[in-house]
């Protein structure tokens, strides 16, 4: 009996060391293909998903969410939205971008699902790994991202004239993290040049440059120039 343990054992330790030779040439040789066009094999994307899922969940059950029912919040909320998530998390009347066509995991359509609120909030603050959604939280202050959650609980009920008519009513793209500084909101100083050092050359030779890059409404044209790249499905995602 004894004898057969020991080669169960040994069978057992052989084809785990195969397999972790084999893992780890799969993992040296380069042949596993990370392009953001070319998704994961189905027992991959399951793993990454699981773990994914599980490891937000866990944190997202200790946050303590306030009340968000205040209508400023959501006003609020509205003009960051628009500005910072909209290009890949789109909004209401607005079809596909180019960020949320190309990124790798597909961002989640917040307009159509509604994510719980603790999940929205660590998200937002903490980003995703390897998914394009970024840490908010390192330039958002915990009320802006509050005001921003708020707000997408009210979104997938809002149509195209409700949602423009509450970012209208917002300040836009503000929360104290050194926004200003970077795409200046300010009309008469925002920029730091003049008209003619915006673009770079003056009105003689304007005629010259190709025409601007344009982008649909509603992403980065609609919110100004802020070119913020998103988070999971299931996990209130990539409010990426």
């Amino acid at each position: 009996m004894k004898a057969i343990t020991k080669h169960v054992a040994a069978t057992t330790a052989v084809l785990i060391a195969g397999a972790v030779a084999a893992f780890a040439a799969l993992v040296l040789s380069g042949t596993y293909d990370f392009a953001a066009d070319d998704p994961h094999t189905a027992p991959v994307a399951a793993l990454l998903e699981t773990m994914r899922d599980r490891s937000i969940d866990a944190r997202a059950s200790k946050v303590v969410v306030p009340d968000l029912g205040d209508r400023q919040r959501v006003v609020d909320g509205a003009g960051n939205y628009d500005a910072m998530c909209a290009a890949c998390h789109l909004a209401p009347g607005l079809q596909e971008t180019e960020l949320s066509k190309g990124l790798y995991p597909t961002p989640p359509n917040l307009t159509r699902e509604k994510v719980r609120p603790g999940h929205a909030f660590w998200v937002i603050k903490h980003g995703v790994k390897a998914s394009g959604m970024p840490a908010w939280g390192k330039s958002m202050d915990d009320e802006d991202i509050w005001s921003l959650t708020a707000f997408l609980q009210k979104l997938p009920d809002l149509d195209a004239d409700a949602y423009r008519g509450l970012v209208e009513q917002s300040s836009g793209h503000s929360h104290g993290g050194g926004e200003s500084s970077g795409h200046g909101h300010d009309e008469n100083a925002g920029h730091g040049h003049d008209e003619k050092a915006n673009h770079g050359h003056d009105e003689n030779t304007a005629a010259d440059k190709p025409p601007p890059h344009a982008h649909p409404q509603g992403g980065h044209a609609a919110a100004g120039p802020h070119p913020h790249p998103a988070k999971p499905s299931s996990a209130g995602a990539s409010p990426r």
